[in-house]
Formats: C-alpha cells, structure tokens, sequence
C-alpha cells in the first residue's frame, strides 16, 4: 500500500551519518564497489535528503537495482591505501498503522494474481535462506492453529526473539540461514535469515530489509547506532510490513529502510573488489539521530 505523507499524521524525522573507513595494509587498485546507502521514500517513509561522499575523490553513477533500491556505483582505477565512503541522510518517518485487513487477512489472499506479482520471488529459496525440513517444521508447528498471515508472522517473530541469543562476532556475513537456526545466536542479520526462511517454508512472503534503528532515550533495542536488519511480510490487503526478531516488534517510526532484497547478497551497504593488499582493516561509525 502507497500510504502519501500528507494522508498521514505522527511520525518522526530522523538524520543518520554513516561512515566506512577501509584500511589497506598496502597500495591497491582497480577498486570497484556498489552500495546501498540512501533510502528511496517507501510507504510510511519520506526522504527528505542524501548525500553520498567518497575519498578519494570519484565520480559515482546512480541507478535503481532490480529490487527498485537507490544504488551508487564507483571504480577507482589509481593506486590509494585508504578509502572512505559517507553519506548523510534525513527522513521523515510515519507511523505505521495496520488496517483492519492487514491483521485479519488469511493465506487465500496471495492466490489473487495481483499479489503473485508481488511476491513470487520473495517464496523461493536465496542464497542465504534456505526451506530447510527442520525450519519448516518449527514453523508450522509455531503457526498451524493461526489463520491471518498476521499472526503467523508474529508467532515465528516472538519465537525468535525468546529462544535465540543475540552475540555479535559468532557469525558473519556468510553464514548461512542454516548454521544460525542450529545455534540458536548471530545478530540481527541472522535473526532476519531465519524469520525469512520460517516465512517462505509455511507459504508467507518475506522479503530482507535493511537500514538503521534509532533508539530513543527510554527504548532498549538491539541493532542501534549501527547498520541494522529485520524482516519484512506481505500482509494482503497492506502490502510489505515490517517484523524485527531481534527485538521483537514492528518496525515502526524508529526505523530507517535503506534497501530491500531477497537476502543480505541484495541489500551489502557497501559491497566491492580491488586489486592488490589482501590484507584491510575496516572501521564502522554511525550516528542516528532525532531531529
């Protein structure tokens, strides 16, 4: 559903800073990347300004992917030991509400030839998400006795959030949806393969997401003040909602969407190759924001 800023009312505006400093032990070059850092106006989000800065200095060409995300292509041929690439962002973020359709609507809404359109890809397996018989099997035993996609999607979110650990550097960004359902830890990108991989098994469209989270003075979410991910739903009747098992509820107003795919492989920030060093030291800051 395209929800127009003007149709709505609340919200909030968020400003984010997000800079990647890559280190390189020697000269490189030949240095190609693609990123994924400035967020097209989705429903319940407005852009209102990015800036995409890179050093050293470069042209950058613009172009939508296949999944309709702002993407940034660079090369830089000449020889550097250093590269940083920032960029700035403001949106306006409104809040989300669901009608009484998204809640209530059962899996007979995705036989309309309209949502296959939509959702088609977002059922079959990806490179990092798998329809596992294990995964399956938790999933339908987690949503047999649920009718609304709704509620599906909400049992195997909150199922997620109590049994899994979130424990940063146990995981990376290869490990497949398989490896982390079996510890049961990783990070919110983990926890967004294994909601995603639930989804599809039991027939519900769900598609990655990726962006940040702000946490307010009185929240105390998971993923703030650094790239976050969560999954996402076609609820019939809504369109594409967001369920975030790392923290257990919505995305709501606090979270900034930057790209959406089948997986990670669709929606890296910042994803490249070069020649030279293989050895390169990264440093990650970013800075979220209420305005």
């Amino acid at each position: 559903m395209n929800l127009p800023a003007e149709t709505a009312t609340g919200g909030t505006r968020l400003a984010v800073k997000h800079r990647t400093v890559f280190h390189y032990a020697g000269p490189v070059w030949n240095n190609v990347n693609t990123l994924h850092l400035e967020p097209r106006t989705f429903p319940f989000q407005k852009t209102l300004g990015a800036f995409i800065k890179v050093i050293p200095a470069t042209r950058l060409r613009r172009f939508e992917d296949l999944f309709q995300n702002a993407t940034h292509h660079f090369e830089l041929a000449n020889q550097h030991t250093k590269l940083e690439v920032e960029s700035t962002l403001k949106v306006h973020n409104l809040s989300l509400i669901i009608s009484d359709e998204g809640f209530s609507s059962g899996m007979e809404k995705y036989d309309d030839p309209l949502a296959q359109e939509n959702i088609w890809q977002y059922l079959q397996e990806s490179r990092w998400v798998s329809i596992h018989p294990e995964i399956w099997r938790q999933a339908l035993d987690l949503t047999f006795d649920k009718a609304a996609v709704y509620d599906k999607a909400t049992a195997i979110m909150r199922w997620i959030t109590a049994e899994f650990i979130y424990e940063a550097g146990i995981t990376d960004v290869n490990t497949h949806l398989e490896q982390a359902f079996a510890m049961k830890k990783g990070v919110c990108q983990d926890f967004s393969h294994v909601m995603i991989g639930m989804c599809r098994s039991i027939g519900v469209p769900a598609r990655y997401a990726s962006g940040y989270l702000y946490n307010g003075p009185r929240d105390t979410l998971i993923g703030a003040q650094a790239s976050h991910a969560w999954c996402e739903v076609y609820l019939p009747g809504m369109g594409w909602i967001g369920f975030d098992p790392t923290n257990g509820n919505l995305a709501d107003e606090r979270y900034v969407k930057i790209a959406v795919g089948r997986d990670y492989e669709d929606v890296a920030p910042i994803r490249g190759t070069y020649n030279g060093s293989a050895h390169c030291r990264m440093e990650v800051e970013v800075m979220v924001e209420r305005l």
